[in-house]
């Protein structure tokens, strides 16, 4: 193996590999073409005004590239970014400091921006309308409001579940935009460009390979080619071929099509323990001890968009192809 593969390998730890792979400008960015031509208009036509960008909501499954897309609107506007979550902001005072931290132009980015408090939210109102916060400090009795002005921001608020945001929030934002599961095409070039970062080669069928079973997402599509390429180096493979690709992935219980095991799980529980549904998505929960929001929000959406389950007014509800694909003769 040649010896910078090596080097490299080690300098690039699973911690930082994420931040090291996140493109930085829009050409860079691949998949989500209508989203991207449009933040382009939306980003240029700001500059040619001199203002701020409106307010920008991205929401879709998990894995698809809303962090780093507000990352990119940053760049692409020649301003810094502010991170926060939702959860982290617990009282008016978190919020106060990172906005008036903020100088114009600036991006401020609240990841899980659904999970914010709704007290939290109604402080982010005047914000987000007038660039005004308007706070009430002392104690019960001894109490004042205070106004402070802030310069023109951009919010970009990402969120799994657009439906859990509120009204009078999700109205605020004047860019509202849905990112897709990607396509093959688009998570191997993906893989490919995450190769050449990391300077470990994979050829084009193991790219092909992985990017079929990376659930048409681009975080999994990476997290995956770090145990391919785990496996190819103590192989010591100086690229990363078809044969290790399949080998690494197999010993990960990810097949063909991208299901791991908890999926497999999640799907012949509904089979064996509800007769193939509908079954409630708590008592599912229970069944297979995951999370109601994990389900939700990692899982369901990628079997609902491949078509192994339906939703229904009644529950999940296992379909015909997922009896197929998993060998299993309906009764």
């Amino acid at each position: 193996m040649e010896e910078s593969v090596v080097r490299n390998y080690e300098l690039f730890d699973d911690n930082t590999l994420d931040n090291t792979i996140r493109p930085e400008t829009i050409e860079e960015y691949v998949g989500q073409n209508d989203v991207k031509e449009n933040i382009k208009v939306f980003v240029q036509a700001a500059k040619m005004r001199k203002e701020a960008l409106d307010h920008v909501l991205l929401y879709g499954p998990p894995g698809l590239g809303k962090t780093t897309l507000a990352f990119i609107i940053a760049h692409e506007l020649g301003t810094n970014i502010k991170t926060a979550s939702g959860p982290s902001i617990e009282k008016s005072g978190d919020l106060a400091a990172i906005l008036s931290s903020l100088e114009p132009g600036d991006v401020l980015f609240i990841d899980e921006i659904h999970r914010m408090p709704r007290y939290i939210e109604e402080i982010l109102y005047p914000a987000m309308e007038d660039f005004s916060l308007d706070i009430i400090v002392g104690s019960e009795g001894n109490s004042r409001n205070i106004k402070i002005d802030l310069p023109p921001f951009t919010l970009v608020g990402a969120t799994t579940r657009a439906g859990d945001l509120s009204s009078p929030l999700r109205d605020r934002f004047g860019i509202i935009s849905k990112l897709q599961f990607y396509s093959i095409d688009e998570l191997s070039d993906i893989i490919k460009r995450t190769s050449r970062v990391l300077e470990m080669p994979i050829n084009d069928e193991a790219a092909l390979e992985l990017a079929t079973r990376s659930r048409g997402t681009p975080r999994i599509a990476n997290r995956l080619f770090k145990r391919v390429r785990d496996f190819a180096m103590v192989k010591n493979f100086d690229i990363i071929n078809l044969e290790v690709t399949k080998e690494a992935l197999d010993r990960l219980k990810v097949d063909k099509i991208g299901l791991d095991a908890t999926d497999r799980e999640l799907l012949l529980a509904i089979i064996n323990k509800f007769n193939g549904g509908p079954v409630g998505i708590e008592a599912l929960s229970s069944s297979i001890g995951e999370e109601v929001t994990t389900i939700e929000d990692v899982y369901e959406p990628y079997l609902l968009q491949i078509g192994l389950l339906k939703r229904t007014a009644r529950g999940r509800v296992v379909t015909d192809k997922a009896y197929e694909i998993l060998g299993i003769e309906k009764e």
